[in-house]
């Protein structure tokens, strides 16, 4: 008799294909959300053995907050304001930092129903900050309030894994002249 899975995450998604790589490397996670609040943090720990690599995370809504809370600094809030790049990868080195792990994933942007401060709906801006710096991808998504979430925070993920992948090709490299 099969079981139903319907609710379980697939063994193949973006936050079981990260939770594992970090898993296996013996790292760990911290998380900064804005556009998503909590949803990417939600898609990590119902992952089964997350206790080992995530550390934690902040829901930093309110502009002010990324500031106080994940150390996004105030001159770059003021001058570009809450959806940008620089402010993207600000939070995700902030998290990371704020909440000593290894890799912080962090995710800003407008989810709509109305643009936000001349931004359309559906910018968004994920970051991923690691040991070996940091990346920012821009998005332009389509749909609604909740399909540029769900979306945002999938391809947060993918951008995650994609980084970790790149840091071990690094490692491997550096390694191969060693032996």
């Amino acid at each position: 008799m099969q079981k139903d899975q319907g609710s379980e995450p697939r063994v193949g998604s973006p936050a079981a294909g990260a939770v594992h790589s970090l898993s296996q490397r013996h790292e760990t996670l911290a998380t900064v959300e804005s556009l998503t609040g909590g949803l990417l943090a939600a898609s990590i720990v119902e992952i089964a053995g997350v206790s080992g690599i995530y550390r934690g995370g902040l829901v930093v809504y309110a502009t002010e907050l990324k500031a106080t809370l994940a150390g996004v600094p105030t001159g770059l809030l003021d001058e570009r304001g809450p959806v940008d790049p620089e402010v993207a990868a600000a939070l995700a080195e902030g998290g990371r930092q704020r909440c000593g792990a290894d890799w912080g994933i962090a995710t800003t942007g407008v989810a709509g129903p109305e643009p936000q401060d001349g931004k359309p709906v559906g910018l968004v801006y994920v970051a991923v900050a690691g040991p070996n710096g940091s990346e920012v991808r821009e998005l332009d998504l389509d749909g609604g309030r909740d399909h540029i979430r769900s979306a945002a925070v999938a391809e947060a993920l993918r951008l995650l894994t994609e980084r970790i992948h790149a840091d071990d090709a690094t490692r491997d490299s550096a390694g191969a002249g060693h032996r």
